[in-house]
């Protein structure tokens, strides 16, 4: 190979070398505009369900709409009871279940572990203090908190706090995998809501 022909070679090496880099740093600022996952937006229409829950140990039928007859309600998705972050999200609610009845809401916790495992949740990490209830796949994919991995056979949720008002409509997502920030945000959102009133 001659010199202009190995000057033309290196020279289309580089430019497609340059093409792969910037659709790479395409699909990485791409990557940085998605969600950590996704989840429905305020405005939408929180879709009604009916599970089986526990508080205090007891089981009880739980039905969306008939909580939200007493005034908002803080739905909030973590991935797995009795691990360390789910523990400690339970409990931070817990200790502030009082501040969030005298804003008028109602908490309630939702993961895809079986009802008898949350029954245990309830009274060992909730306090007594509010339900945990079972989301099956059809509330997982309803309100898009699928993280896409599984533990014994089920979907993890992903750890995702909605504010729902009494019209039954999205007011405030907080969609965060860390659990420190889920209890103030959304007891913000209630009073702020309330406020309106």
């Amino acid at each position: 190979m001659d010199g202009v022909h190995a000057k033309g070679y290196a020279l289309t090496l580089f430019l497609e070398g340059f093409i792969a880099m910037r659709v790479l740093f395409g699909v990485f600022l791409a990557l940085l505009a998605v969600p950590a996952s996704a989840a429905l937006r305020p405005g939408a229409v929180a879709p009604d369900f009916t599970t089986r829950g526990a508080v205090a140990g007891k089981v009880f039928t739980l039905n969306l709409k008939d909580q939200l007859r007493h005034g908002p309600v803080v739905l909030y998705f973590f991935p797995a009871a009795f691990t360390s972050g789910c523990s400690a999200e339970a409990r931070a609610f817990a200790e502030k279940i009082d501040a969030f009845r005298a804003a008028g809401a109602r908490v309630i916790g939702m993961s895809a572990d079986p009802v008898d495992k949350l029954a245990a949740f309830s009274k060992a990490e909730c306090a007594g203090k509010f339900p945990v209830a079972s989301a099956g796949p059809a509330i997982v994919k309803g309100y898009d908190v699928a993280l896409g991995r599984q533990m014994e056979g089920r979907d993890i949720t992903s750890r995702t706090s909605y504010v729902i008002g009494r019209d039954g409509r999205i007011a405030f997502v907080h969609d965060d995998m860390n659990p420190a920030e889920h209890v103030a945000t959304t007891l913000a959102a209630v009073r702020g809501l309330t406020a309106k009133r």
